[in-house]
């Protein structure tokens, strides 16, 4: 059985999520040992797919496609409309300073993590996911950012 799990990402005090919710699978080597993860695994193995997912749309960027009627007609109402081909460089991002930066944020309480409404404590702690599991950043508001 594969595990799927959602994700999520909220700000503190604010109604809108961050971004669109979207669902990842657990590779089988990755799948948690008897519905347990370390939250550092769960943590680093998100946001290497964050990284994959954000390299496969910057190269989407560079590729010029053909437009339907309402993908002009969606993007004029946005006020930009976009067919590829952008001439600018793809910026290469380092995979493992991501992890670093996400894992370091955590620490310093930037952002809690919960895992099905359970607040995960610790970067060590193993958190239990289930084939529907939702996972949650809630980031924090700070003050000046």
């Amino acid at each position: 059985m594969q595990c799927t799990i959602t994700i999520e990402g909220k700000q503190f005090e604010r109604g809108r999520a961050l971004f669109p919710a979207w669902q990842m699978p657990l590779l089988p080597e990755q799948e948690p040992s008897e519905g347990r993860l370390p939250l550092r695994a769960l943590i680093t193995h998100i946001v290497h797919e964050e990284v994959a997912a954000f390299r496969e749309r910057q190269e989407r960027r560079l590729t010029v496609e053909a437009l339907t009627q309402t993908q002009i007609g969606a993007g004029a109402a946005k006020g930009k409309i976009a067919m590829g081909g952008s001439d600018a460089a793809v910026p290469e991002v380092d995979t493992q300073a991501a992890v670093d930066a996400a894992l370091l944020a955590f620490e310093d309480g930037l952002y809690y993590v919960f895992v099905d409404d359970a607040q995960q404590q610790s970067l060590d702690d193993e958190v239990h996911l289930r084939p529907d599991s939702r996972v949650t950043f809630l980031r924090l508001a700070l003050a000046g950012g």
